[in-house]
């Protein structure tokens, strides 16, 4: 009989482990995922008051557009961009994940492109595609 509590009691610290690192994984995805959410948003807002001071929208790789905002452009607007904007050491704008970010404009607006969890962008035929993809 003690045997058999042993086992279920091993089982059942197990299957508790295995819940706990599910939930755990799950609770850091759904935070970086917030994080992107609210620093796309800043984003989107930074680049409009951009376009609203400037004139148009900046144009580049996502290191020229971050050191527009940062005041690197034809009338010296510094634009702030939310809390502190992730960049990594080549001046980019990257998401919770660490890649950079894919910013696409056009006349009607901006499309901000991330490659997800699996810091690989992704078409949509791939069956594990993870990609987040916002426009404003």
């Amino acid at each position: 009989m003690k045997k058999i509590l042993t086992v279920i009691g091993v089982v059942t610290v197990f299957c508790g482990a295995l819940w706990g690192m599910s939930a755990w994984k799950t609770l850091r995805a759904n935070a970086r995922t917030a994080q992107f959410n609210q620093d796309v948003e800043n984003l989107f807002i930074g680049l409009q008051k951009y376009k609203e001071r400037v004139g148009a929208y900046p144009s580049g790789s996502n290191a020229q557009i971050a050191r527009a905002l940062q005041g690197e452009n034809s009338k010296n607007v510094i634009i702030l961009v939310g809390r502190k904007t992730e960049l990594n050491e080549k001046g980019e704008y990257v998401d919770p994940w660490g890649t950079p970010l894919r910013i696409y404009f056009t006349e009607g607006g901006v499309l901000i492109r991330s490659a997800g969890p699996n810091r690989r962008f992704d078409d949509s035929t791939v069956l594990d595609a993870d990609d987040f993809i916002r426009s404003n």
